[in-house]
């Protein structure tokens, strides 16, 4: 079960990655070229909002069936797991789910681009 949880842990970034990286470009060029915020721009932002999370899921179940979390705090690796990429992880969820919620709520369509 580990080394599933691992691996669909390990392919699933880049569908993150991927679709991070689209909708960030989509929203600077939608902000600076002053286009219209439409429909395909909000599927867009929902599906990298839906990867992300299953990507949190996936990691939080990991970290709970991971030996590495079980390593001492003095161990380089076991800090990592325990702390570094756990929380920076969850402030990037915080924030995609943050700033997916606040352009549900700006009633300007030019100006969800910038949220």
């Amino acid at each position: 079960m580990y080394n599933i949880l691992k691996s669909a842990h390990s392919g699933w970034r880049y569908i993150v990655l991927i679709l991070l990286v689209v909708a960030v470009v989509n929203a600077l060029s939608g902000w600076f070229g002053k286009k219209t915020y439409t429909e395909g721009n909000r599927k867009l932002n929902v599906f990298t909002l839906i990867s992300a999370h299953i990507q949190f899921l996936i990691g939080l179940v990991l970290f709970f069936f991971s030996p590495l979390t079980k390593l001492p705090m003095s161990d380089a690796i076991g800090r990592y797991c325990k702390v570094e990429h756990t929380s920076m992880m969850l402030i990037a969820i915080i924030l995609i789910t943050v700033g997916n919620a606040r352009s549900k709520k700006v009633a300007d369509a030019a100006a969800k681009h910038r949220t």
